[in-house]
């Protein structure tokens, strides 16, 4: 379980930034998609492990109270036998009685252990989903950035190509040559509106997971944090 929670905190705490520089240095989506196999594999086995532990849960809870009954109904059969005048009986009673309190005990501390166990899960289930549902978002901005990028390295090549046709002096190249330019200059500006579209759109989300770090931070100074 330990060594879950280490993988689940890896993940959670892994860049965004970082992320994004190295999809775009290697022109390439695979660190992402690596990223959200790893997420979503490690989401599972939470998933798994929850609900394991709370099925644990419901067992311990449902032994404790029934223990619980046990032992008040032992108590008031110990007052009765005592009016009784049944001390034999009343000691046999009272050694049960303290048997099935000291058992109950250990099921309500291991109740409280198994529950700060589940909170941890959910706690770290919550925490990988919203990641995973950022980096996914992101995902897209990456790829859109990458469609853009070689879109202005085809225009590029088709640029030079034309270069060298106009080079040949024919009037009715040059003007073909031309109405191509002005087609690709359109096309380029559109590319970078769509593109300065998806800058502001990145920084938005990597702005705001800036800003949850620093209120992580706060709370962790405050001891709000879980």
């Amino acid at each position: 379980m330990a060594s879950l929670l280490s993988k689940v905190q890896t993940l959670i705490s892994a860049s965004l930034h970082a992320l994004v520089d190295s999809a775009l240095k290697a022109n390439s989506v695979a660190v992402f998609d690596e990223y959200i196999r790893q997420a979503q594999n490690n989401l599972d086995e939470l998933e798994d492990a929850l609900v394991t532990v709370r099925g644990q849960l419901k067992t311990l809870q449902r032994k404790y109270e029934l223990l619980q009954a046990e032992a008040e109904q032992l108590d008031a059969d110990i007052d009765r036998l005592l009016k009784l005048g049944k001390e034999d009986l009343a000691v046999a009673a009272q050694a049960q009685y303290n048997s099935k309190t000291e058992l109950a005990q250990e099921y309500k501390e291991q109740l409280e252990k198994q529950q700060a166990e589940a909170d941890k899960l959910a706690s770290a289930r919550l925490k990988l989903e919203t990641k995973l549902n950022m980096v996914k978002q992101e995902r897209e901005q990456v790829v859109a950035l990458l469609e853009l990028a070689r879109s202005k390295e085809i225009a590029a090549k088709t640029i030079r190509s034309l270069d060298d046709l106009q080079g040949l002096g024919d009037a009715d190249i040059a003007r073909v040559t031309e109405q191509i330019r002005a087609r690709l200059d359109r096309a380029d500006a559109e590319m970078e509106i769509k593109a300065e579209r998806l800058e502001v759109q990145m920084d938005e989300v990597l702005g705001r997971e800036r800003l949850e770090q620093q209120l992580a931070e706060r709370k962790r100074r405050l001891g709000l944090a879980q």
